[in-house]
């Protein structure tokens, strides 16, 4: 049974979805781009059925889960709203790659091969592949997932060959930093991975980098996809 709203629980997700559409709009311009280049991933791990209805119900249609078992349950709650694509955005584990190939549109945390043929392998005959993010360690920090900047070819190599995925660019969380210069550094870099890899896969067209915290750096570097949860759906819980 699908959870119903009250409408003032509509209206405090509604306002804050719209400053964060207003946020990544004077951040396209003043980076002197057009504002339809970056998608609004809202993050909503954590967070109820209803927050997603809401966000839905303002226009929102692209959602990230980083927990497999949370999020299965929200997506078979939610199974009527079939325009909602859900992002696979965690760190993924072996015995829970079945349920993540089965049931996301796109996974931005593959960092090694082993992953990506499970999910290969694991993706249904009957569903479209699956959409592929290769998540890079820019920062290189020991407790962080991610490739290194050095293993982004064989990996995009190893998946650009499988039947059931669809490489699609890149993603990094940069270390948190007071310093704009080196939140800056990271992102260009990433950016710079990013372009490389898209002279070699005419299909790449997706570089998912910034957070609440960095929405303005992340698109001047040229962003295409911020991960915004907390300024949307408040803190978590």
């Amino acid at each position: 049974m699908t959870p119903q709203l009250t409408d003032k629980y509509m209206v405090t997700i509604a306002e804050r979805l719209t400053s964060a559409y207003a946020r990544i709009a004077d951040a396209a311009k003043n980076a002197q781009r057009n504002t339809n280049e970056v998608t609004l991933l809202a993050v909503s791990k954590t967070k109820p059925s209803e927050d997603v209805i809401a966000a839905y119900e303002h226009g929102q249609r692209e959602f990230g889960e980083s927990y497999v078992q949370e999020a299965i349950d929200k997506i078979t709650q939610l199974q009527s709203y079939s325009d909602i694509i859900w992002h696979f955005i965690g760190p993924i584990q072996s015995n829970k790659s079945a349920l993540v190939a089965a049931n996301f549109d796109w996974v931005q945390s593959v960092d090694r091969i082993k992953i990506a043929k499970r999910l290969d392998s694991q993706r249904p005959d009957d569903k479209p592949p699956l959409n592929i993010l290769i998540q890079v360690n820019i920062s290189e920090e020991d407790a962080k997932s991610g490739c290194s900047v050095e293993q982004i070819s064989e990996l995009a190599e190893f998946i650009n060959q499988c039947e059931h995925l669809t490489l699609r660019g890149l993603m990094a969380i940069p270390a948190k930093s007071d310093d704009p210069l080196a939140q800056t550094q990271s992102f260009e870099q990433l950016q710079t991975c990013f372009d490389k890899l898209k002279t070699q896969y005419p299909q790449v067209d997706t570089l998912s980098m910034g957070m609440s915290g960095d929405v303005e750096a992340a698109i001047s570097a040229g962003s295409t996809m911020v991960r915004i949860g907390t300024d949307i759906f408040g803190t978590r819980t």
